[in-house]
């Protein structure tokens, strides 16, 4: 069902929108973005003709309302544009073509500009890819660090992976289909091929899928079905496998000082990669015996 555009919606201050658009199915998108769509004095865009697309799914006239095209090559000559309704008292509604302003997509320039000239930003958040992909993947939530997209070249990824190697962090990258045997490549050998990871694509669409496993395993699976679409790749963080009990047991005793065993297991599983059931036994014998 589309927006009611006939409903009395009210009208929105000056200052900038930044509307989160769905990544795949046009109906994760959220009432409010609806209603700025509706009701933004002036549409922007990183895609005009994604822009009218979802508009007209869901039954938002522009009813003669400037759209604009704004992305990275013509930036510079559109925000003067932008400032210019803003000054005259307009409300500006920004949309990148799939998912969140400024998550790999334009928008930062813009932001920086605006609110730098005193003027209102406000976001109506929404869906990011690399954020659903985690939910998907079977790897750790509690830390995170997105990345975009990795450099071209084969010496500059590899560089880069081996800054992030021993972050502790599950990494998030975004990748093309025609890229992803050379990054899982160099993945492969730069952080090591048993690590485990998660290539996620086509979110939220028809053909969605997740692959699991190593990243020897995700490169078999890509080189023998190469995947179609749009890639999310996720890596787990690095795990020691040489374990110093003293150690572990150090760390149990300082985190029990300061929260409860249930939380100290998780905290200490996370950080040294060992079973949150072995950590957990371990800290409520180290409790038990401290108390006794």
């Amino acid at each position: 069902m589309g927006l009611d555009v006939n409903h009395k919606i009210s009208k929105l201050a000056a200052g900038l929108y930044f509307i989160a658009t769905p990544i795949g199915t046009a109906r994760d998108i959220t009432l409010r973005a609806l209603d700025i769509l509706a009701s933004a004095d002036v549409i922007t865009a990183e895609d005009t003709r994604s822009m009218r697309k979802l508009m007209d799914i869901h039954g938002i006239a522009l009813n003669g309302r400037p759209l604009l095209a704004y992305h990275d090559h013509n930036g510079e000559k559109v925000r003067p544009k932008v400032m210019q309704y803003l000054e005259e008292g307009k409300s500006v509604a920004y949309g990148s073509e799939a998912g969140t302003p400024m998550i790999a997509d334009p928008g930062y320039h813009l932001a920086k500009q605006v609110a730098d000239a005193g003027y209102l930003v406000t976001s109506a958040p929404g869906p990011v890819a690399f954020i659903t992909a985690l939910t998907l993947s079977g790897l750790p939530s509690d830390r995170i660090l997105f990345e975009g997209f990795l450099p071209n070249t084969k010496s500059q990824r590899c560089s880069k992976l081996s800054e992030l190697s021993e972050i502790p962090a599950t990494l998030a990258f975004y990748e093309s289909p025609k890229r992803i045997v050379a990054t899982l490549k160099d993945a492969a050998l730069t952080l090591g091929g048993e690590r485990s990871a998660a290539l996620a694509r086509e979110l939220t669409k028809k053909f969605e899928e997740v692959r699991r496993g190593t990243l020897n395993e995700l490169l078999y699976s890509v080189t023998e079905h190469p995947p179609k679409g749009e890639i999310v790749l996720l890596i787990d963080r690095a795990r020691s496998s040489l374990v110093n009990q003293d150690d572990i047991d150090d760390q149990i005793r300082s985190a029990l000082d300061k929260m409860s065993l249930k939380d100290a297991a998780d905290m200490i599983s996370a950080a040294t990669g060992q079973p949150r059931r072995t950590i957990y036994q371990r800290a409520l014998a180290i409790d038990k015996n401290d108390d006794g």
